[in-house]
């Protein structure tokens, strides 16, 4: 009979336990003379393995075979069956018992790599069903998605960005460089554009223009850091959304909002012109009665230049109130945040409430506070603010206007506007929704609700953050923070 360490050696040498069973079973069924060799499953899940079975060509079998069970842990699952004609001897029971061992430690293990390649099938079903769920989930969005790494390779390209007129194939996109793909964009300005994201891991938002598809559409450009395992940033994400028709809404309700906050200072002007013309009243009555009583006293000449003076200056308060109601396309350059003030101090000194508050202008002063923007857009933020302020500040109360040079967390350069009232505050409570469109604390119809609101999108559309601190009872202050320098 084969040696215990053969049948070892057959049976880890086997891919699986039937063959390897099988293998013993041609080895030591002639060294027994057995008759038939069999292992028989105990649940009868699985067809026993048979060696030299006899009844397969209708041969008879021996009345009492020799049996000796496979234990498991769980206990019997199966036993070796040898049918011989002479009995067996203790060496021979005691040698199969060893066998049947044997075969236990290979069911055992059998059992093992069944559960573990079982584990394993559902475990890559399930991370290729939560693949395929994010694949659509980022496939569903609306807008164009695509994933880069620090060679500029793109490892993501969803479905938006395969469609319309300058899509391109994910099968196209993925595995190429951004500059190959995106190839009528500069590729200095995109390698740029990614540098600063992996060298600062700090989210990136900007406008663009374009008129790829015919009419001009606006579009936000999100390129958000990515890390795995928590490391340097390895993969830069960038996200397309189309705001035009956003921006439009914004746009528009900023313009009511606007056109209110003229109604507001033309009160205020329509007083203001009454002195121009009282003067200018004055002086035709003058001209008309030297006329009547002879040689006029004062050269008409003179009077005529007192009039033209009152004229011009009726003209520009005029006009400075249109050029703030007329609707005007975004025009982003760089201009001194104090010039804002100056422009925004020139409409309020028409308003009723900036006759009984001291409004004090604490302005750098130095032309170092620098906005990339829209100064009209920047204009109607500090009118509004300002508006506010005057609003809440009691008779004879102070309105700071201040600007200053600050710095962010991060270092980067700032660029700070606050406006200060002596008013009663802004309870915590409220705190967290003066900035919600519709929400206001004056009383009913005194005030729109959309005010901050819209200060607040402006801001945000400029890269800034618009801050309320208000230590309850003493006052508000609301701080404008704006990115310093050039341009994009």
């Amino acid at each position: 009979m084969s040696p215990l360490p053969e049948v070892l050696g057959l049976l880890a040498q086997a891919p699986d336990v039937t063959h390897g069973v099988t293998s013993v079973f041609h080895r030591i069924g002639p060294a027994i003379e057995a008759t038939r060799l069999a292992l028989e499953y105990a649940d009868g899940s699985k067809a026993p393995v048979v060696w030299n079975d006899p009844a397969s060509i209708g041969a008879a079998l021996p009345v009492a075979p020799g049996q000796w069970p496979v234990i498991s842990a769980s206990g019997v699952v199966a036993t070796v069956v040898v049918h011989r004609e002479q009995p067996f001897g203790p060496s021979e029971r005691q040698h199969l018992a060893a066998i049947a061992d044997t075969f236990a430690i290979a069911l055992a293990r059998d059992a093992q790599l069944e559960d573990l390649q079982r584990e394993l099938t559902a475990r890559a079903q399930e991370v290729a069903h939560q693949r395929a769920f994010m694949e659509c989930v980022v496939d569903s969005l609306p807008d164009g998605l695509h994933v880069v790494d620090r060679d500029y390779r793109i490892h993501a390209w969803n479905h938006k960005r395969e469609t319309g007129l300058q899509g391109v194939a994910r099968t196209d996109a993925i595995g190429r460089t951004i500059f190959e793909v995106l190839h009528r964009q500069p590729a200095a300005l995109l390698k740029r554009e990614f540098d600063e994201v992996f060298a600062s891991g700090r989210l990136q938002q900007f406008q663009m223009e374009s008129s790829a598809f015919g009419e001009a559409r606006t579009y936000r450009i999100s390129k958000i850091p990515m890390r795995m395992g928590g490391g340097p940033v390895t993969h830069v994400i960038t996200i397309g959304e189309d705001i035009t028709d956003w921006k439009a809404a914004l746009d528009r309700t900023a313009q009511s909002e606007k056109l209110a906050a003229l109604g507001q200072l033309a009160a205020g002007v329509m007083h203001e012109i009454n002195n121009p013309l009282a003067t200018i009243a004055a002086c035709a009555e003058s001209m008309t009665m030297q006329h009547e009583l002879g040689p006029p006293a004062t050269p008409p000449t003179e009077l005529l230049r007192i009039i033209d003076l009152e004229v011009q200056r009726c003209k520009k308060i005029v006009n400075g109130l249109l050029d703030f109601a007329r609707p005007k396309p975004v025009h982003r350059e760089v201009f001194d945040l104090d010039e804002v003030v100056q422009q925004s101090l020139f409409l309020l000194q028409h308003h009723p409430r900036f006759k009984r508050v001291k409004l004090v202008m604490e302005l750098e002063g130095s032309g170092l506070v620098t906005v990339h923007g829209d100064a009209d857009q920047l204009v109607q933020v500090l009118i509004a603010l300002a508006m506010n302020a005057l609003d809440a500040t009691p008779e004879g109360g102070r309105v700071v206007i201040r600007t200053s040079a600050a710095r962010a967390d991060d270092g980067r350069p700032l660029a700070q506007l606050e406006v200060e009232d002596e008013g009663p505050g802004i309870s915590r409570a409220l705190q967290a929704k003066v900035f919600e469109p519709f929400f206001t604390t004056k009383p009913p119809g005194q005030g729109t609700g959309l005010g901050l609101a819209i200060c607040y999108g402006i801001v945000n559309d400029h890269g800034g953050q618009l801050e309320l601190v208000s230590p309850e009872g003493t006052g508000a202050v609301f701080r404008v923070s704006l990115p310093a320098g050039a341009a994009r």
